[in-house]
């Protein structure tokens, strides 16, 4: 028995070594401690979910082909004076009789495999990261299934355009797919072919982004379609190891984004101009901290710029926390649709956290909804996993 104490003694203080060396941040062992229960219910759920790309259904109407992604302008309607004829707009006023489906099994795809990787980094077993892959490879990889990658008939009206650049937006749920990629790509677990092919579509599609009038259009937009450009582009570029366009991306926001949408209160005046400017103040404020969030990894220093003495980047969440935390203090117009339905737990105010380290951010954070069934909230709240953002 004595012989054996050595080699019993050199095994315990091995397995102390491994396990002091596995620490776990403060902010992730909370998130970690509020997230378990709601991430692995619906993770086991997904196991079993069956896999579904925008190849099994089209649409008549769609000037492309089976592998393109269709859509419709949500606020265009028939125009009742002209049966048949070209679409009208009504700003806020979704029509539900436009075809979604792409929308939606896009938005299918960024529920599903951002929980089973949550769920992976939750109990490391493979199933899980497994599972999530075969969604991305028909996704991405498998040519028979694959989306193309590009968003030429996005955002279609009836009667007037077969795609517009302002439907490059629909994918901003693909944001935190490659947030889960990345994960399972550190860990070891996405790699090979898989890897290879899945990095040249998102390189691919990040290229037509960037050059495509389509994707100018959308860069210039001006309001919350400029932000989603540059926040997509940004998580694309880190993904894909595009370095120069990352800082390129960093150059927009602190040259022309900034300064174009906020004003010296931290509000967004394009967004509160809307019929809904509650939902697009903090659609626009979570894809603007979302972008400087991703930006941060490389350029730290984007959290603390501003323009002059006035335009300070933290004054857009410090505007906004007070009517997140009390609705009723709104001072403008209710939104048209959906007023009722937010805030969730926005993402921004978590970003804030980790970025300023002010408590007030998480507190607020940890109150919020982090579901909702309500299909306006599902399109316009596209974080949702955050132990996938939050490292160890």
């Amino acid at each position: 028995m004595m012989k054996k104490l050595p080699w019993l003694l050199s095994l315990a203080i091995v397995w102390i070594a491994c396990s002091c060396s596995v620490s776990i941040s403060p902010l992730r062992k909370e998130i970690l401690e509020l997230e378990r229960d709601r991430v692995l219910i619906a993770a086991d759920e997904y196991l079993s979910a069956d896999i579904q790309t925008i190849t099994e259904v089209t649409s008549s109407r769609s000037a492309g082909g089976p592998h393109d992604f269709y859509s419709e302008g949500d606020y265009w309607w028939p125009d009742p004076e002209n049966s048949g004829g070209p679409y009208i707009r009504k700003d806020g006023l979704t029509n539900p009789d436009n075809f979604v489906e792409h929308r939606n099994r896009m938005r299918r795809l960024s529920i599903i495999v951002p929980t089973l990787v949550a769920a992976w980094t939750i109990t490391h077993n493979d199933k899980y990261a497994l599972k999530a892959i075969e969604h991305t490879n028909a996704w991405f990889v498998n040519e028979d299934t694959r989306m193309n990658p590009d968003m030429l008939y996005s955002q279609a009206i009836f009667g007037r355009v077969t795609g517009r650049g302002i439907g490059i937006i629909d994918a901003i749920h693909l944001v935190e797919v490659v947030q889960a990629l990345m994960v399972l790509e550190e860990n070891g677990l996405l790699t090979g072919k898989s890897l290879e092919k899945t990095k040249d579509w998102f390189t691919q599609f990040n290229t037509w982004i960037t050059t495509h009038s389509y994707g100018i259009e959308e860069r210039d937009n001006g309001n919350n379609h400029s932000t989603c450009w540059a926040m997509q582009v940004a998580q694309y570029a880190v993904f894909t190891d595009n370095d120069s366009l990352l800082i390129t991306t960093k150059e927009f926001f602190e040259k022309t984004l900034l300064p174009e949408q906020m004003a010296a209160n931290g509000s967004f005046p394009k967004e509160l101009a809307r019929t809904k400017p509650y939902g697009y103040s903090l659609f626009n404020l979570d894809a603007t901290y979302t972008l400087l969030h991703i930006l941060g990894k490389s350029y730290p220093q984007v959290w603390q710029y501003q323009v002059g003495d006035s335009l300070q980047v933290r004054k857009a969440v410090d505007f906004m926390a007070p009517y997140i935390a009390d609705k009723a203090t709104w001072p403008y117009a209710p939104d048209v649709m959906y007023f009722d339905d937010w805030p969730m737990r926005q993402s921004a105010l978590l970003f804030s956290y980790i970025a300023y380290g002010d408590d007030k951010y998480l507190e607020l954070w940890k109150t919020l909804p982090a579901d909702s069934e309500e299909d306006e909230v599902i399109r316009n709240f596209f974080i949702r996993q955050p132990l996938l953002w939050v490292k160890e």
